[in-house]
Formats: structure tokens, C-alpha cells, sequence
């Protein structure tokens, strides 16, 4: 589904990214794992044309979209989740799930997929004309899913969803990702808990200074407690 090749990435004189490779196949997890600074981030920001590349390949679903901006991007099947959540503190939930759909124009299949999302996430029924300001941190992540939903993406992109969520919650935000994986969403996830990017992943990549240092399934990755340390500082 996502292929990418060499790429390149820069900001000023500082190189992020050095010829990274990845894959996300059709119907996976794939988890992008390493520690701050390694480049993680900027991954998803050049897959969604955030970030300009100064090289290589970004093919999805055998398109080249390397070069194309984010408004390009979305309606082709990708949605980022980003770090920190984002959700817009004035906005109402049921505004801020509407906006996950600002590229689409099917009002029917827009109305469907809100009643979708909140059957998924029914709790939030209860909190849609609450400000998304006024939520926990724990109901904002759930807002921020569903925002992500609303784009109806192919591939998921999820950039650090466990940052700031207690134990508790964590747990459950593994289930949630098991369960859009199972529903037929493709995900890409950036995560610096290890346990919970492994217990969810089908396979795993480790990024360090730019360049992917391991490439392993998820499996392998979780039994290897050395490698984990190494890489991770876990």
C-alpha cells in the first residue's frame, strides 16, 4: 500500500532523514519506532506532504505522491493523527469531528460516517456539543480518532497517540487501534511506548539518526530485550 524509497529529508542544513526504506503493506500495523530526534515524525510529515524531500520515492497504492501537498494527499486516503492531539479548544466535538471530512463534499456519506464514529466511540455522544477545550486529555485522543475516521483514511497515520494518557488509558487506546486495524485500516504508528507500538504491530521498524538501524516483525522485535535497550533506551 505505502512504499517508501530513499528518502531525503532536510531541514536547512541539518539532515533528518537518510535514505529511509519502509513498507506498509495492505491490511497491516506497522509500528516506526526510535528515539527523539531520529526522525520519526518527520517520517509521517513527508508521507503527507508536510515536509519537502529533497530525494527519493513516497508510492501509495502505486501512485507516486512524493511532491504533492497535504490537500492532495488526504482525498487519495491518508489521514494523520497527530502528536498531541490538536483537537480545536473552541470548537465543539461535533465540529471538530467534521472537520476530518473537509476534504469530502458527500454530505450523505459524511452524516453516515459521524453516526459510524460515534458508534465506535459512543461515550462521545454525550460530549458533542461540549467544547473540545472542556475535555479530559483521555476524551480528547478519543476526538482526535474519530477526526481521523471522518477522513475515511486507507492508511492511518499515528504520530505518538499514548503521549500524556495515564496506564488506564493506554489500554484502551491499544484496543482502539486493534480495532481500526481489524475493521480493514492500514496504520502507520509512531510511538515511543515500545510495549504498546509492539503488542499492536505486525511488523516493526527501528530509526536511528535518519536511517532505519532495524527492520524485524513486531514478534521478534518484542523478544529481543537487548536490541530494545540499545536502540530505545527501554
Amino acid at each position: 500500500m505505502l512504499r517508501i524509497d530513499d528518502l531525503h529529508v532536510a531541514y536547512g542544513p541539518v539532515q533528518v532523514l537518510r535514505g529511509l526504506s519502509i513498507e506498509v503493506p495492505g491490511g497491516t500495523v506497522v509500528a516506526l519506532l526510535g528515539g527523539n530526534g531520529s526522525g520519526k515524525s518527520t517520517t509521517l510529515k513527508a508521507i503527507l506532504g508536510a515536509v519537502a524531500s529533497q530525494g527519493g520515492s513516497i508510492r501509495f497504492a502505486d501512485r507516486e505522491i512524493r511532491g504533492l501537498r497535504p490537500e492532495a494527499i488526504v482525498p487519495l486516503g491518508i489521514t494523520l493523527v497527530p502528536q498531541g492531539r490538536r483537537i480545536f479548544a473552541p470548537l465543539s466535538v461535533r465540529e471538530n469531528l467534521r472537520l476530518g471530512a473537509f476534504t469530502r463534499r458527500d454530505r450523505d456519506g459524511i452524516r453516515d460516517d459521524l453516526q459510524a464514529v460515534l458508534r465506535r466511540f459512543p461515550e462521545m455522544v454525550g460530549w458533542l456539543g461540549s467544547r473540545g477545550g472542556k475535555l479530559s486529555v483521555g476524551q480528547q485522543q478519543v476526538v482526535a480518532f474519530g477526526r481521523g475516521l471522518m477522513a475515511r483514511p486507507r492508511l492511518l497515520l499515528l504520530d505518538e497517540p499514548s503521549a500524556g494518557l495515564a496506564p488506564k488509558l493506554v489500554e484502551r487506546l491499544a484496543a482502539i487501534i486493534e480495532q481500526i486495524h481489524q475493521d480493514g485500516t492500514s496504520i502507520l504508528l509512531v510511538e515511543q511506548n515500545v510495549h504498546l507500538a509492539l503488542s499492536v504491530a505486525d511488523f516493526g521498524y527501528v530509526l536511528r539518526d535518519g536511517r532505519i538501524a532495524m527492520a524485524e516483525p513486531a514478534e521478534r522485535l518484542r523478544g529481543n530485550q537487548e536490541l530494545i535497550r540499545h536502540y530505545l533506551g527501554g
